[in-house]
């Protein structure tokens, strides 16, 4: 009896144990799970109201104080700066569409070429902000593998443009813009001029190539081409029937 009575108070003992494991577990499982749904939208809305409240404290205060409306409120106006500066540009533009806007940029431009440093910035500037707001801009539209800092090992790009001038003129190959990002801050990083036939062009989109990179690779997007299309792709291959190796 002795032995019996103590078979059963190691099984239940084993049971509460196992129970009390399981309910840990569930309970780091659901801990992790909460992490997983606010911590993206809480980081995401926190970024966004600290670029909020930046704008409004730049624009606001240049507000004065007879036309602000957060000197007759008791409260302050979350988002009222950025209201005037979408406004303010939605105006500027619409001034700029007529004839009376278009005579007074190409005065102010004429003006900032005559200046020897502005211009040269003025001009950078004006051609980058064309080029990325372009409708019809081929800029960032590709994803590109190439091997970089040496032969085997490899880096991800982004095609910006086809390469022209004096650059494309003294290259004996077609070389293309390559924009090379670093992570995880997408928006610094090298411009590298590469042959277009040493370029492997990937299936997935720049927004995929972006997560990809400022993740460090922990976000990688799942091959989505048909099965008969995936292998290795060779390095400037002659043709398209050699540019894939299939995978056994």
């Amino acid at each position: 009896m002795p032995k019996l009575e103590e078979q059963q108070t190691s099984s239940r003992k084993a049971t509460h144990k196992s129970r009390r494991s399981s309910f840990r577990v569930k309970i780091r499982s659901y801990f992790f799970a909460g992490v997983l749904v606010t911590g993206p939208i809480g980081i995401t809305l926190y970024i966004a109201w600290i670029f909020i409240e930046w704008i409004d404290s730049q624009v606001v205060a240049l507000l004065p104080t007879v036309y602000n409306p957060e000197t007759y409120l008791p409260f302050s106006l979350p988002g009222l700066g950025l209201l005037i500066v979408c406004f303010s540009l939605t105006f500027i533009g619409a001034i700029t569409a007529g004839m009376v806007g278009r005579l007074w940029l190409r005065t102010s431009e004429k003006i900032l070429a005559r200046m020897p440093v502005i211009r040269s910035v003025h001009s950078a500037i004006k051609q980058i902000f064309e080029t990325v707001l372009s409708n019809q801009s081929s800029a960032f539209r590709e994803v590109v593998l190439f091997e970089y800092p040496r032969r085997g090992s490899w880096a991800m790009g982004f095609i910006t443009g086809q390469t022209e001038g004096e650059v494309q003129d003294t290259t004996q190959d077609e070389v293309v813009n390559v924009f090379l990002p670093t992570t995880p801050n997408p928006t610094s990083g090298y411009l590298l001029f590469l042959p277009r036939r040493e370029l492997v062009v990937l299936s997935m989109s720049v927004e995929e190539g972006i997560k990809m990179v400022v993740s460090g690779g922990i976000v990688t997007p799942i091959d989505k081409r048909p099965l008969h299309q995936r292998g290795i792709k060779k390095v400037g291959a002659a043709n398209a029937d050699d540019r894939t190796i299939p995978l056994e």
